[in-house]
């Protein structure tokens, strides 16, 4: 009997060494388990700041252990694993305890599960009570083991342990619990954190501070047992008074909707994946807003949209064309109620916006300040025999008026006969040279603004006299970096192309700043003086337009272009005068604020023009009749107005 005993037991020790080696050689032929995780992807604004944070189903930051408190470490060993650093992914002793103890008491009380194991449970199984789970469970721990290092295994088992309300890991956790990161967490936190695990939906302080309070009691009591705290240190955690905020991040109104939106499709087109897929990649991109200038127009929009009409949009869109940075956007009243960016979607007809591209052409063709032409109502005959006949938005000079005060105040008459003179279709060729892209029909009234271009589009090519002429290829990612820290896109700015001649464009410029001086005004008042004193301080030029349906403005100064246009989504006419209004004071007011504390720059002079005091009425050089009205006008070198004005 004692033979066969003894010849049972070597046959099973024989077995338990040979099926243990089997299982070591397969799990080492199986090689590490692939560790696949959603995390949330973090866009950042031009200064490294968090702009916001996209996820799916689960919240999650991944963080490395050296930025975990020390006290999350203790608390979480002492609560889960006395021996983590001991074992090889099972604690055997704990094993025999806790079966000991079920038998007894005839039903599970305790478990035995490792960090190890709890990490392969986490990432790669479920929470099937089954002998099948049970057994990849090992199987996959006895992997983590052979592959990972013991500080590389408590990392992955901090980033992906369910603390409830959708968070996932110890940084998601710590910002949504106190608003901190993890490193900042202190010993009576980090044992609260430590105690939600167990059970989120029993644990949870938001839920049942009376249970948590108590199992973090415990796990104090268990790090002072296990040497990692003095008696008296865990006297006064005990004591302490936790403050929870319950994601405070989510409690402030979030910035840059719209430019968020855009910016993530961008991305999505750079790394040629799906759109939602970006969320949960874990994705660090970098972006070119700067949330105070972001803020300050969605608060300027609040502050200006007509609370009567609303269903009155808007589109707002700031580029500093230097860098070519989109630096602002707002695609609408509200992205909550309709993510439709008008800014980047939208086309509408540009009214007088479009002027500034006519009146490079006419410059190129021969044009100055000075040149004149007659302002009277006409009706022109166009080729097909068919009859159109212009209106102003105020009265006809019925004289004629200088090319610098037309723009000004936006005649229309001048803007047609000027086209039918150079020929639509250079003024087409024009806008081509600003960087515009769309389909434009080369006919008369496209010099009025009949062509439809996105607010977007508009605000690149007026950045491009903003730029001295250069081109400007506005752009919103940075760069992005995977959730490994490589760098996967960075963005290169292109060497810019001289689009417009030096001296045109300066010309065009300064003229384009008349619509702020009243000393343009005459038989119509310059389009901006109504808003030109919001403005003082800096040196702005720029355009507004009108349509039937459509209300612009668009302007600059050499850090900054902003165009704002609004309008009806459904194209219905606009009847409210204040509804027009909307798009030159959210302008100003913005641009206003924006440029406060900035030093003032001026628009370069280029050496090939030549500035002198004009008489804006009748393009004459200043004398004694026109002394108090005349402004300072520019020309290239050899165009400039000769005469006296003596009437």
């Amino acid at each position: 009997m004692i033979r066969k005993i003894l010849t049972w037991s070597i046959f099973a020790l024989i077995f338990a060494v040979s099926t243990g080696a089997v299982i070591l050689v397969y799990s080492i032929f199986q090689g590490p388990p692939e560790i696949k995780l959603d995390e949330n992807t973090v866009l950042y604004d031009q200064d490294g700041q968090v702009l916001s944070v996209e996820h799916g189903v689960q919240n999650r930051f991944w963080v490395e252990l050296d930025d975990v408190s020390p006290y999350v470490i203790d608390a979480f060993i002492a609560a889960e694993d006395e021996h983590f650093y001991k074992h090889i992914g099972f604690d055997f002793k704990r094993i025999f305890s806790a079966i000991y103890h079920n038998v007894l008491a005839m039903e599970k009380r305790q478990g035995a599960s490792t960090i190890t194991q709890q990490y392969a449970r986490n990432v790669f199984l479920t929470n099937q009570k089954t002998w099948e789970r049970k057994i990849n469970e090992a199987l996959i721990a006895l992997r983590l083991e052979i592959f990972q290092d013991k500080d590389d295994i408590l990392e992955g088992y901090l980033n992906t342990i369910y603390f409830g309300h959708g968070q996932y890991g110890i940084q998601a956790a710590s910002q949504y619990y106190f608003d901190k990161e993890a490193s900042d967490l202190t010993l009576e936190e980090s044992a609260l954190l430590a105690a939600i695990p167990k059970g989120p939906s029993v644990y949870s302080p938001l839920t049942s501070l009376e249970n948590a309070t108590e199992r973090q009691h415990w796990i104090l009591e268990r790090m002072h047992e296990t040497g990692k705290i003095t008696e008296t240190t865990m006297t006064r955690a005990k004591q302490e008074e936790l403050n929870f905020v319950a994601a405070a991040s989510e409690q402030e109104p979030e910035v840059g909707k719209y430019f968020q939106d855009y910016a993530m499709d961008q991305a999505s087109n750079i790394l040629g994946i799906d759109r939602q897929a970006i969320d949960t990649q874990g994705y660090q991109i970098y972006t070119t807003i700067n949330q105070d200038a972001q803020k300050k127009l969605e608060d300027t929009i609040k502050q200006e949209l007509p609370e009567d009409s609303e269903e009155l949009q808007i589109g707002a869109v700031t580029i500093d064309p230097r860098s070519s940075k989109i630096v602002a956007m707002q695609g609408g009243r509200d992205f909550d109620q309709t993510p439709y960016n008008r800014v980047t979607q939208a086309e509408r007809m540009t009214g007088s916006t479009f002027k500034a591209f006519l009146y490079y052409a006419a410059l190129v063709y021969g044009f100055t300040p000075s040149t004149l032409v007659e302002s009277r109502e006409t009706t022109f005959t166009l080729e097909n025999d068919e009859t159109y006949t212009p209106g102003n938005a105020g009265d006809f000079a019925n004289r004629p008026v200088t090319l610098a005060q037309a723009l000004a105040v936006s005649d229309n008459i001048y803007a047609i006969k000027t086209a039918m003179e150079i020929g639509p279709e250079n003024i087409v060729e024009a806008a081509r040279a600003f960087g515009i892209e769309a389909d434009l029909k080369a006919v008369p009234s496209i010099a009025i603004g009949t062509g439809y271009l996105s607010p977007l589009e508009m605000t690149k090519a007026y950045s491009v006299l903003a730029n001295q002429g250069w081109s400007v290829k506005p752009y919103v990612i940075e760069k992005i970096v995977d959730r490994d820290g490589n760098i996967v896109y960075q963005h290169q700015a292109e060497t810019p192309k001289r689009l417009l001649e030096e001296n045109h464009a300066f010309v065009l410029t300064h003229m384009l700043t008349g619509m702020f001086n009243d000393k343009f005004t005459d038989y119509m008042r310059a389009t901006g003086a109504n808003v030109a004193p919001i403005i003082q301080g800096h040196q702005y030029a720029g355009k507004s337009g009108s349509t039937d349906f459509d209300s612009w403005m668009i302007g600059f100064t050499p850090e900054y272009t902003t165009a704002v246009w609004t309008g009806y989504d459904d194209h219905r006419e606009m009847t409210k005068v204040q509804d027009f209004r909307v798009s030159k004071q959210v302008w100003a007011k913005y641009m206003s604020q924006l440029h406060a504390g900035l030093p003032t720059q001026t628009f370069n002079v280029p050496t090939g023009v030549v500035g002198l005091k004009v008489d804006p009425i009748s393009g004459k050089l200043e004398g004694p009749a026109c002394e108090d009205r005349s402004v300072m006008m520019y020309y290239i070198k050899g165009t400039q107005p000769k005469e006296v004005c003596s009437e």
